[in-house]
């Protein structure tokens, strides 16, 4: 079993740099950031990080480039990151379920391990999900869901992205919380299951917010609650978990942090979290990401750490209870 001490943050104990050439207003030029997106060009993570690298670049005066390393559930570009050189000039941008949840799944993907290698810098974005019913489906809320599903346990199905991802997570917990029992359907990706669910194919599925969003507001799938601790401004009819009876605990949200090599200076990674959250409050982006149900993030690189060593031992909680493997 994978170690569930504090995520390591060395680079927050490490000596500042002589010279201290990272507190001046421009990065230093000896060649572009990269900032690797562990999953292909288009996906919600990658949009997000895209955006941010364009403004992070402009305050830094140095190009900021993308480089996407997909593989293994995200584990190949994590792992890039990790075995890069410290120097500030690579980072990642790590997705819930490559960093807290992937290694409690699949360790035979994870020879590295996410906690203690790698360096916090900040929350890129958080975003609730959405759990959501086919047309067809004679519910119209949770309370519908959970009377239908004890009638006929094992009856029903929801679908995600996958098997280990935080969407699976966030339904098992819910099914455990509520006493019903549905069978998952993993997909290999997103993009279908939205189809299927409109088209009655398959009954439920767990959604991050960006993808549910527009289909709730045109009618073509009922949504059932929200995980988040709140409703969702896009969709304020629908109700968060956290509402209803037996779920005022429930609180989960799908997140992409900013992580570095652990071993990245001090100085480098307090650096980066300034210019990471003062983008994030940038009208333009804050905008751009509400329009996709997505929060930016914000908080300092310590806050990120602590988050992400609770948001493991929850998950590690529930891939125990609900005997999750790859």
């Amino acid at each position: 079993m994978p170690s569930t001490k504090p995520l390591v943050l060395a680079s927050l104990l490490a000596v500042v740099l002589p010279g201290t050439a990272f507190a001046q207003a421009a990065w230093p030029a000896a060649k572009p950031i990269t900032l690797i997106v562990p999953y292909s060009a288009g996906g919600s993570v990658d949009y997000n990080a895209r955006l941010v690298a364009t403004k992070l670049g402009e305050r830094l005066k140095q190009s900021v480039v993308i480089e996407n390393v997909t593989g293994a559930g995200g584990a190949i570009g994590v792992a890039k990151a990790v075995n890069a050189a410290a120097d500030g000039y690579t980072l990642v941008a790590g997705p819930d379920s490559a960093i807290a949840i992937g290694k409690l799944i699949n360790p035979a993907a994870f020879k590295f391990d996410p906690l203690k290698d790698l360096a916090p810098v900040g929350m890129l974005n958080t975003a609730p999900m959405v759990l959501v019913a086919r047309p067809g489906l004679p519910v119209q809320s949770y309370a519908d869901l959970v009377k239908l599903a004890k009638a006929s346990p094992g009856k029903y199905n929801y679908a995600t992205s996958g098997v280990g991802t935080v969407l699976q997570l966030a339904m098992e917990l819910l099914k455990e919380k509520s006493g019903i029992y549905v069978t998952h359907i993993p997909y290999r990706g997103g993009a279908q299951i939205a189809t299927d669910v409109i088209g009655n194919q398959v009954d439920l599925a767990m959604l991050v917010s960006t993808s549910a969003i527009a289909h709730v507001t045109g009618g073509r799938l009922k949504a059932l609650g929200v995980t988040g601790g709140q409703r969702l401004q896009s969709l304020p009819q629908v109700p968060a978990f956290s509402e209803m009876p037996g779920l005022k605990d429930y609180s989960m949200v799908s997140w992409t942090g900013i992580f570095a090599p652990v071993a990245t200076p001090a100085a480098t990674v307090k650096r980066l979290n300034e210019e990471l959250n003062a983008v994030l409050k940038d009208p333009e982006v804050r905008a751009k990401m509400q329009e996709q149900g997505a929060l930016p993030g914000s908080g300092s690189a310590e806050d990120l750490g602590k988050f992400v060593q609770a948001e493991y031992v929850r998950n590690q909680k529930i891939v125990q209870a609900a005997n999750i493997k790859e």
